[in-house]
């Protein structure tokens, strides 16, 4: 797949050659050619062990929505605050389990494109490392991890985390017959932020799904930055992108999704009762998008993938402003 997918963050090559065995569109020097048996290695490369950055993208609203969902609570206990410190355990898992089963759904289906673009053919796949059947197992095995931490949870956060899975399984065709495949990614990757909230009241209200629909603008946001490092490659076999649609006027595109993004996560907070400090924190995470928008030269692959990484960093101040307004509540 060459489209700009965050779900399945492709890394710089850091050596100018890379061996049968690696990828050449992602980092040699991590921790699973270190760690893992070489038999492994394909397997780990489906599930975009060695790239980090996906699945903390992924687990970023689920750990929003819980702080969120503090900020709403009128007393909070110390089993209270264990059971949130265990859900966040609970999300990292589960993001882990099924970012890495969704890149391997998304290898499956863009097989034969990924065959036709120099940069993704050493990819476990069409390199024939592992066939479809071991693939296929490999993400069915990854599903029932995913699966098995989804019933950890109430019944009303175990049927809403289940129809997230129509929106997973439909993103892999978006850039087939959309120009906006971002959003799709932003609807699959920002189900979290309406999970943690039912996770902890078995219900929804209006603060969780303004969080979500700010996820979602972020989302679009990021991965139309990262989508300009491919957007030659899309053109050439047909992909389609926010980063090909909006062209030459990505920046003022971007700013008015990030400005979206931003007044729908401060609404979120407004609604949850957050205490000010939320709020000020909330206001570090929009001038950290602002500095995107700013510096961001979509000619410049490089900094494309920097740039679409920093929000790693986003990720965490909201989180950690969140959780600043909650305890300010309690205080």
């Amino acid at each position: 797949m060459t489209g700009g997918d965050a779900g399945c963050i492709e890394g710089r090559m850091s050596n100018a050659i890379e061996p049968s065995d690696r990828v050449a569109d992602a980092p040699s020097d991590n921790w699973v050619y270190a760690a893992l048996p070489r038999r492994l290695w394909p397997y780990a490369q489906l599930a975009r062990w060695d790239r980090p950055i996906g699945w903390q993208l992924l687990m970023w609203p689920c750990w929003w929505s819980l702080a969120l969902s503090a900020n709403a609570v009128a007393v909070i206990d110390g089993a209270g605050l264990l059971r949130m410190a265990w859900y966040l355990v609970l999300f990292t898992v589960g993001a882990i389990a099924m970012r890495g089963a969704g890149c391997t759904y998304n290898d499956l289906v863009d097989h034969e494109i990924d065959n036709r673009v120099a940069r993704t053919r050493s990819r476990p796949l069409p390199s024939g490392r592992v066939s479809r059947n071991q693939a296929k197992a490999f993400m069915v095995l990854q599903a029932l991890v995913g699966l098995l931490v989804l019933v950890q949870f109430n019944l009303f956060a175990i049927v809403l985390g289940v129809c997230s899975l129509a929106i997973v399984a439909i993103y892999p065709f978006a850039k087939r017959f959309t120009d906006w495949p971002q959003f799709f990614l932003g609807l699959a990757f920002s189900w979290g932020a309406l999970m943690g909230w039912a996770a902890i009241y078995a219900s929804l209200e209006i603060a969780p799904v303004l969080l979500y629909a700010g996820s979602v603008l972020w989302t679009i946001g990021y991965d139309t930055i990262y989508a300009h490092q491919d957007k030659e490659d899309d053109a050439l076999v047909g992909v389609r992108s926010t980063a090909r649609l909006f062209g030459d006027r990505s920046r003022q595109w971007l700013a008015g999704i990030y400005a979206a993004a931003a007044l729908c996560m401060i609404a979120a907070a407004l609604a949850a009762g957050a205490g000010w400090p939320a709020h000020a924190g909330l206001a570090i995470a929009v001038a950290m998008l602002g500095w995107q928008i700013v510096t961001v030269d979509i000619d410049d692959a490089d900094q494309c993938l920097v740039l679409f990484q920093s929000n790693h960093k986003v990720g965490w101040v909201v989180f950690m402003a969140l959780v600043a307004g909650a305890a300010w509540n309690f205080a």
